[in-house]
């Protein structure tokens, strides 16, 4: 700090658990706050398409009226409100929108997470729970992770608190890694066994491990008689996935494939998990089912006798017994949408339908739409109807630090404070384990961290949550946090339900304390600590109850269904050789922070078309040239740069690059990217549960420019 502004970020050495670490996008963030474009007052559409600064006040009471207007004439299912990748930093918006929304009475709740990995919630619904949690990295001494590179993009797959210092550790003592990728990635190259198949071709792959862990008996045996049912369908289902077919079909050597499914089911401990990859690249629900299938038969959950490895610090205390919970619903769950027999699902409400919700007339259209922490027209699949929808709506609100893709087609934008402008805790990562186990805190690590700076003088800023409570307000309704359970980690006691005090304005530390109610560790004791501290306590899984007769399902009709369709299904697409996938930069956080100096000065701030230079080579390509990629759906430029990690056939590129307005020129290129969503249709090749459509392994055909 200097002269009260923050002039640089390192890791805390004293933090217990990330040691030291920061990663490259952290260490940047100090940028957010004087960043040239940044925006220091709402703004306002005007008459003539042009933005006008407003009055945050002004803009509550105009947006305020203009909800009830839209609800009082078209029904409270005409405002939706969108929940993008960056509402996880801010604690107390989410559970603020998400119950204006509800208390409004619209079930039209949307989120990332079903166009990034919806299968885990699905399959988790699918199979069941395990109430004490799966088994930890820590104590692994096998892994398998697939479609994903958590060394780059710190999230999943790895404890994202230092994840190299983790991955190292592991590897010394001892812990073999196995990888599932079509890329030598940062993560892959520390494989001890790197299967890189055919891009598309993961369920096949998952399915032949399964036929050689079930077929040479490597599973466990006492575990799956007492805990498992369908065991015998899952059987039939994978046996015509020979390590042989599957070589084939996915291009791999088949002992590797053999060689994995040994590796993974001789160990003792350790899972197989799934990230973005695994889910974009078609049939993400089956994909993430076949691995739970693969944890649940070799037994990969915490014990009897064993302790769970976070017992709680902001989230409440774990209650964990060795034991099943039956599996849940995980389809038509609720609201029914007006396309492609969609509904929500296990995952939520399926994001890639609300730009048809938007546009399709009649009743029960959309009208309206609150988006928090996220920028649909660079995330969404099918960027040319997203465009159109956003466009089309008579009321979009866009709550954004600056003028995005999306901000640009808002009707009004809300300027946020941000980061260290306000307190945080570490609550935003703890309840990770809602979404996925081994996304959350690997350890009892709890931190507060207050407010370090005021907002910009003169600017007219405000908290996330303040704009939600002051529309709520003005709409003369109330606002609720309410208790989430994980489906995937252990079980945990309930917080209470409590309704916000709607007259007498909270500070965000009274949200926070509401936030916390019920935890392990109370968050009067956790700001006792500045550098964050650890709060370990032992908390045993008790045995299974006698009278306990649930049983984890590995036989889901509908995903054996499923599979038997892959068997025949065609390995590629006539006329389209290449198959595009997606990947992480380390100077972006999906359509975030690429336009940082920090991040940008070393790095490319566009998202460059990647293939092997073999395949550069033969279509007479150079580095940095502009080349056109063509898929059934759409075409875009990209520019062409060599990567010898890719499998050969491939063009890897990161997606929710682009802008609003299609521009091909070089210096709109170089500076915005190529919309890789362009290649997409939300039609065509989607799970039937979260609507999420093929978004990776897509064919293209690519040619000079």
């Amino acid at each position: 700090m200097e002269d009260g502004k923050p002039t640089k970020v390192t890791g805390n050495k004293a933090s217990p658990t990330y040691h030291a670490f920061c990663c490259s996008r952290g260490q940047a963030s100090v940028e957010h706050i004087n960043h040239p474009d940044r925006l220091l007052s709402s703004m306002k559409r005007q008459a003539d398409g042009s933005f006008a600064p407003i009055g945050i006040e002004q803009a509550m009471d105009e947006i305020a009226d203009k909800i009830k207007a839209l609800i009082d004439a078209n029904g409270p299912r005409s405002l939706a409100a969108y929940f993008g990748t960056y509402s996880g930093p801010y604690p107390a918006a989410p559970p603020m929108l998400g119950s204006l929304v509800a208390s409004l009475g619209s079930p039209m709740i949307f989120a990332s997470a079903t166009i990034d990995q919806p299968g885990k919630d699905i399959a988790n619904a699918m199979l069941g729970q395990w109430k004490a949690g799966p088994q930890a990295f820590a104590d692994a001494d096998v892994w398998l992770m697939l479609g994903g590179n958590p060394l780059v993009s710190i999230a999943g797959g790895i404890p994202s608190q230092n994840p190299a210092r983790r991955l190292t550790d592991k590897l010394k003592d001892g812990m073999k890694l196995i990888v599932i990728d079509p890329r030598r990635s940062e993560t892959a190259a520390r494989a001890h066994i790197h299967l890189r198949p055919t891009p598309g071709e993961d369920s096949s792959l998952l399915a032949a491990m399964l036929h050689v862990i079930i077929n040479e008996s490597l599973y466990d045996t006492a575990f799956v008689a007492d805990n498992v049912a369908g065991f015998a369908a899952l059987a039939a289902a994978v046996e015509a996935f020979s390590p042989a077919f599957a070589a084939a079909r996915a291009d791999v050597p088949e002992q590797q494939i053999i060689d994995a499914a040994r590796l993974f089911a001789t160990a003792k401990r350790g899972v197989a998990t799934g990230l973005t990859g695994a889910n974009m690249s078609g049939h993400s629900s089956l994909v993430e089912y076949l691995m739970l299938c693969m944890n649940t038969l070799c037994g990969r959950f915490v014990r009897a006798g064993e302790a769970v490895a976070n017992p709680g610090v902001l989230l409440p205390r774990a209650t964990p017994v060795a034991e099943a919970v039956a599996p849940a619903a995980y389809a038509n769950l609720g609201e029914k949408l007006r396309v492609r027999g969609l509904a929500q699902s296990a995952s939520g409400m399926p994001t890639a339908a609300l730009a048809d919700e938007i546009l399709l007339e009649g009743e029960g259209q959309v009208k309206a739409l609150i988006v928090n922490g996220g920028n649909p027209v660079a995330a969404w699949p099918d960027q040319e109807k997203t465009v159109a929808a956003m466009k089309a709506l008579e009321l979009l609100v866009h709550v954004d630090i600056k003028m995005s893709a999306t901000a640009k087609l808002a009707d009004y934008i809300i300027a946020p404070k941000v980061s260290f402008e306000v307190p945080t805790m570490s609550l935003a990562v703890e309840q990770l384990e809602n979404f996925s186990y081994h996304w959350g805190l690997c350890e009892p690590f709890g931190m507060y961290a207050p407010a370090l700076i005021e907002p910009p003088a003169g600017s007219d800023l405000i908290e996330e949550w303040e704009f939600y409570y002051g529309l709520a307000q003005r709409l003369g309704i109330g606002l609720f946090a309410y208790s989430l359970q994980s489906k995937t980690a252990t079980t945990r006691e309930d917080r209470d339900f409590v309704m916000f005090d709607m007259v007498n304005k909270p500070s965000t530390d009274e949200i926070f304390e509401i936030l916390c109610n019920r935890s392990r560790i109370s968050l009067t004791e956790v700001k006792q600590h500045p550098n964050g501290a650890l709060f370990p306590e032992a908390i045993i899984a008790q045995a299974k109850n006698e009278d306990c007769d649930a049983r984890l399902d590995v036989g889901n009709t509908d995903m054996m269904a499923e599979l038997a369709t892959v068997q025949h299904q065609k390995t590629g697409l006539a006329g389209y050789p290449y198959k595009l996938v997606c990947r992480r930069m380390k100077n972006a956080y999906n359509s975030s922070l690429r336009d940082l100096p920090k991040l940008v000065k070393t790095k490319r701030p566009y998202n460059p078309a990647f293939m092997h230079p073999d395949d550069l080579t033969e279509l007479g390509v150079g580095e940095g040239e502009n080349i056109v990629i063509t898929s059934i759906h759409g075409e875009i430029i990209g520019i062409a740069n060599a990567d010898k990690t890719l499998k050969r056939g491939i063009l890897s590129m990161a997606h929710a690059f682009g802008d609003v307005e299609h521009d091909d020129s070089n210096g709109s290129l170089f500076s915005n990217g190529s919309s890789t969503s362009r290649l997409v249709s939300t039609n065509d090749s989607y799970d039937r549960f979260s609507g999420m459509p093929r978004m990776s392994a897509l064919p293209v055909k690519i040619c000079q420019h």
